[in-house]
């Protein structure tokens, strides 16, 4: 913004009062001016134009929407006839497209050296993931030194550092290996200190070859976890296991219910503490699908590789159905919902998204949870929906996904707090 200096008329008594010298004094180099404030840059704002804006949450997408963005903020959103755009403000014409917010991933595995988080969390951002959160299996301190300062095209970076789990011989030796209730609650007060954003505990026997985290040691864990100030999410399998971990506290689940259907039991607890969180983790579907939407867009025999895996597998098919049917009753409880993927494939939201539809979810609540529903996980206060006052993280897609939640595979462009990425 320019700003003009007016001329100021100064009386010659003032002046002389000033500069206590007399005139000839004032004729030898005395001098008074009017200070100036130093003139402000202006502002530059991005007016994103024309697109259906799906905001986020509940609410109905904004058509023929304008986008007012600057400094990395968006400042005003609604219908283009609605919002002035200012003059020299850079306009951006996104008719025809749909904007989302990025997606939240809140159950991953990245790797653990500088070089392969930079390379992960990138490659997320490409694909429209604006966050990740890593659960458990985060070694050494390069994670904690990359969340510091993540790339600045990358996704944003969350993690439980290293997860909590009995014995596991011939597993991952990254999580703590506990036996007693004072060992557990060592090794939540050792991370606690390290400020990880969440504690993760494993509850499964794996199929019988192990011995499964008793009440013993998951109550507190969870209990020092809380008078630590965090939260606790829990790798589940059984039905039996996810009605204890409710009645000791448990914040969330990193997988859903995969051994029966769930009962009338569960789904009382569960409203009894709406705000626990449910992150799904669906697995393979057992049906045949079509990955030609990742032509392009990761190297051409990675994708005919996961090409080949998509095959017909009934046993494949029979265990989805029961997580399906458990998602589709957890949801209609009201249950909080989130995206997650369990693994380390950056595209793999949106095939979870999609499962996920299949299960019975409609595209706008499984929209809801890969974006608000994952920031509020996250405790990402400035993200998650497209409103004012919110980071610029937009998702602009070539379909609309509440037609066909697949859609939100065409990606168009991805923006990080108002810069686009590139991809």
């Amino acid at each position: 913004m320019r700003h003009q200096v007016r001329s100021i008329a100064v009386p010659f008594r003032a002046i002389r009062d000033v500069c206590g010298l007399s005139i000839l004094a004032l004729a030898m180099g005395c001098s008074s001016s009017a200070p100036t404030e130093p003139a402000q840059p202006a502002v530059a704002v991005t007016a994103f134009e024309g697109a259906r804006v799906i905001v986020g949450d509940d609410r109905p997408p904004v058509e023929n929407a304008t986008i007012l963005v600057s400094n990395g903020r968006i400042q005003q959103v609604g219908v283009g006839s609605a919002v002035t755009v200012p003059s020299g403000a850079t306009r951006v014409s996104l008719a025809g497209k749909t904007v989302m917010p990025t997606i939240v991933d809140t159950h991953v595995h990245l790797g653990t050296t500088t070089d392969d988080l930079t390379r992960d969390l990138t490659a997320r951002a490409g694909f429209g993931i604006g966050a990740a959160l890593s659960m458990g299996l985060d070694r050494g301190e390069a994670p904690f030194q990359v969340r510091a300062n993540p790339p600045a095209s990358g996704a944003r970076y969350f993690l439980a550092g290293r997860g909590i789990t009995m014995p596991e011989p011939g597993r991952s030796d990254v999580p703590y290996w506990v036996t007693t209730e004072a060992e557990a609650r060592k090794a939540v007060q050792e991370q606690a200190a390290l400020k990880v954003d969440i504690i993760k505990i494993w509850v499964d026997d794996r199929d019988g070859k192990y011995k499964k985290m008793p009440p013993e040691i998951y109550t507190p864990v969870i209990d020092e976890a809380h008078k630590q100030g965090l939260r606790v999410a829990a790798h589940i399998y059984n039905l039996s296991d996810a009605k204890g971990l409710l009645n000791a506290g448990l914040d969330a689940f990193a997988h859903g219910i995969r051994d029966m259907d769930l009962d009338d039991e569960l789904i009382a607890l569960v409203k009894a503490r709406p705000e626990v969180v449910l992150i799904p983790n669906m697995p393979d579907r057992g049906v045949v699908q079509d990955y030609g939407w990742l032509s392009g867009r990761i190297p051409e025999a990675e994708q005919a590789k996961v090409q080949a895996a998509s095959t017909d597998r009934p046993q494949a098919q029979a265990t989805w159905g029961i997580q399906a049917r458990n998602l589709k009753k957890l949801a209609d409880a009201g249950m909080t919902i989130t995206v997650g993927t369990d693994g380390n494939t950056p595209w793999a939201p949106h095939v979870e998204m999609s499962d996920m539809v299949a299960a019975g979810m409609t595209p706008a609540q499984v929209i809801t949870a890969a974006t608000k529903n994952g920031a509020s996980f996250l405790k990402m206060t400035d993200t998650g929906t497209i409103e004012a006052g919110k980071s610029a993280d937009l998702l602009v897609l070539d379909g609309n996904p509440l037609d066909d939640i697949t859609n939100t595979r065409r990606i168009a462009a991805v923006y990080l707090k108002g810069v686009e990425i590139k991809r």
